[in-house]
C-alpha cells in the first residue's frame, strides 16, 4: 500500500536543542559534568510518572525543584526558562509539513506531559498542522508500547503499512516497525528530506517543468 500518513515525533525531531550554552551554564553553576543535568531532569522515576500523566507537569517540576535545591516557585520558573531557552522548533521541518499536508495526513506522536496541547497551540502555534495528535500523558501509554501507535493510526484512519513514522529514538522506531509501520530514525533535517524521497510522491514543484 502507498503511504497515506506521515507521523512525526516532537522532542528531538520537530523540537530540538539548537544551543546547549544555557544548559552548560547551569551545569557549571551547579558543579555538574557536561550532560549530567539532562540525566537528572529526564532520567528519574518522577519523569516517567509525568510522561504518562500520573502526575502533572507542574507537580513534576515541584519535585524536581526540590531535588535541585530550588526552594520557591520563582526559582523553579527562572530555572526552567533558562534551561529551555536553547530549544527551538525546526522551521524547516514545519515548512516541510506544510508541503506534505497537500498529499498526506499528518500525525504527531509524542512522549510528553500534560502541557503539550497548550504548547502546540499557544507557544509554538503549530497545532493546526496535524490531523491527529496523540501524546503519552493524555492516554497513559508511552512509546514504544504498541498501543500508542495503534491509537494514532485509528485517529488518522490508516493501516500500519500506509503510515510513515519519524522519531529520533531507535527504540521508538523499532516499536513502530514491529507493527508494520514504515519507520525512519531522525538524525538531521537534510538527511530526512533525502530519505523521504524514497517513500513519498514528488511535490508539485518537483514535477513541474
Amino acid at each position: 500500500m502507498s503511504i497515506q500518513a506521515v507521523i512525526f515525533d516532537l522532542g528531538g525531531v520537530l523540537l530540538r536543542t539548537s544551543s546547549r550554552q544555557p544548559r552548560s551554564s547551569l551545569e557549571e553553576e551547579m558543579g555538574l559534568a557536561p550532560g549530567k543535568l539532562d540525566e537528572r531532569i529526564w532520567g528519574g522515576p518522577d519523569w516517567e510518572l509525568a510522561e504518562v500523566g500520573a502526575i502533572s507537569y507542574e507537580e513534576y517540576w515541584r519535585r524536581m525543584g526540590a531535588e535541585l535545591g530550588l526552594s520557591t516557585p520563582e526559582q523553579i520558573s527562572a530555572f526552567r526558562q533558562e534551561y529551555f531557552s536553547g530549544d527551538k522548533v525546526d522551521q524547516e521541518l514545519i515548512d516541510l509539513i506544510k508541503e506534505l499536508r497537500t498529499n498526506y495526513k499528518i500525525g504527531l506522536l509524542s512522549n510528553a506531559p500534560d502541557r503539550l496541547g497548550h504548547w502546540l497551540e499557544q507557544n509554538w502555534q503549530i497545532s493546526h498542522l496535524f490531523d491527529a495528535v496523540v501524546y503519552s500523558a493524555e492516554v497513559g501509554i508511552a512509546k514504544p508500547d504498541p498501543r500508542i501507535y495503534r491509537l494514532l493510526l485509528e485517529k488518522l484512519q490508516v493501516h500500519p503499512s500506509e503510515a510513515l513514522f519519524i522519531d529520533d529514538s531507535p527504540e521508538n522506531v523499532e516499536g513502530a516497525a514491529a507493527l508494520g509501520i514504515k519507520a525512519l530514525r531522525f538524525t538531521n533535517t537534510k538527511r530526512l528530506k533525502d530519505e523521504l524521497r524514497k517513500y513519498l510522491v514528488p511535490s508539485q514543484e518537483e514535477t513541474s517543468p
